[in-house]
């Protein structure tokens, strides 16, 4: 049975909006220059047999935040809202990939190959459907 996996990456908040607003939508470069070490793990993912079946980079985590949602039918009249960056930690979840593989070790040896500039967090996704 082949299993997705999440792998989140956990790193120092980072510069989005100077990705967005930079001519040919890169700081410095034209966009097929853009992330190198990502393409290049994108590529490792597909040479070791799995299947890259989704990803994202997450903007800055200013363009975000977080919430405590109240109880029951009060979850929006209770909820507990704070923006980011958050004080009690120096890194963030900047982006996420999901790859399927039905080898739990290749799964493993994916997240040490996920670039990052911090930590991987990776787990295997729980089956809904």
């Amino acid at each position: 049975m082949t299993d997705t996996y999440m792998y989140l990456i956990h790193e120092p908040d980072w510069d989005s909006d100077a990705y967005l607003g930079a001519r040919d939508g890169v700081p410095g470069g034209a966009p097929e220059s853009n992330f190198p070490a990502h393409q290049a793990f994108q590529e490792a993912v597909v040479k070791l047999g799995a299947r890259l079946v989704g990803g994202a980079a997450l903007q800055n985590a200013r363009h975000g935040g977080q919430v405590t949602p109240g109880d029951g039918d009060r979850a929006f009249d209770d909820a507990v809202y704070s923006d980011g960056p958050y004080p009690d930690t120096s890194e963030v979840v900047s982006g996420y990939y999901l790859v399927e593989t039905d080898d739990e070790q290749l799964a493993r040896q994916i997240a040490a190959l996920v670039p990052t500039g911090g930590h991987i967090e990776w787990r295997k996704v729980f089956p809904v459907s």
